[in-house]
């Protein structure tokens, strides 16, 4: 997805700023709004993000940009153990679970080497300031053999199903965003696409942070994409 002309995505630090007060916004209303416009379809996509990470009872898990708590409610039911990091206080503010929940900058963990067996992200891959960096800290946090499973939004293949995507995307889920919470926040979550490198380009730099077995699994027809890879 491009960005319309004449408009500008923030960058840098400005667009760290941006992204906190957004979610910080968004927050009370976060979970309603997610449940209408994926027609509840985001619950079955962070069960499959678990299933993935193939970890065994007990493993500790990162979530990262852990939002009001959905990937912890899921681990924690899966009998592992949830530690959740976000960068919005509105959001922690927000959360509904019983893991404990920390302030954090997902490219500068407060998080010791090789400290957690696995990693779950759910949408936010977009709103990171950098991406290489940010792979990079999973491999320091992660031990070897760890895993990781990040949740994204993504466009379909077929030319007939990426047309209605982007339709529905770029039109109707800002609508759906003014009328049940923040209308400039939902605006801006469509373009913030354009941050996202190519399939191709971001498996790499998983590789090269230093993982394994990184694939890429297309969901619900190719409009969400999880990405996984093992620690080397």
């Amino acid at each position: 997805m491009t960005v319309p002309k004449g408009e500008r995505l923030p960058q840098g630090a400005e667009k760290a700023r941006a992204v906190r007060s957004m979610f910080d916004a968004i927050a009370p209303r976060y979970d309603l709004v997610n449940r209408v416009m994926t027609f509840r379809m985001d619950v079955g996509w962070r069960r499959r993000t678990i299933r993935e990470l193939s970890l065994p009872r007990g493993a500790r898990v990162l979530d990262l940009a852990c939002g009001t708590g959905d990937f912890c409610r899921e681990l924690t039911q899966r009998d592992l153990v949830p530690i959740g990091v976000d960068f919005s206080w509105g959001m922690l503010a927000a959360a509904r679970t019983d893991a404990p929940l920390v302030q954090g900058d997902a490219l500068c963990l407060p998080v010791p080497n090789r400290s957690v067996d696995g990693v779950t992200c759910g949408f936010a891959l977009r709103n990171f300031v950098e991406l290489q960096p940010f792979f990079s800290e999973l491999a320091r946090v992660v031990r070897p053999g760890g895993r990781i499973a990040l949740l994204e939004v993504a466009e379909p293949a077929n030319p007939i199903l990426r047309t209605g995507h982007r339709a529905y995307f770029g039109k109707v889920v800002p609508v759906i965003g003014k009328l049940l919470s923040d209308g400039a926040a939902y605006r801006y979550l469509p373009k913030s696409v354009a941050y996202l490198p190519t399939p191709d380009s971001m498996l790499r730099m998983v590789e090269v942070a230093g993982f394994r077995d990184v694939r890429r699994i297309l969901l619900s027809g190719g409009i969400t994409q999880l990405i996984v890879g093992t620690r080397i």
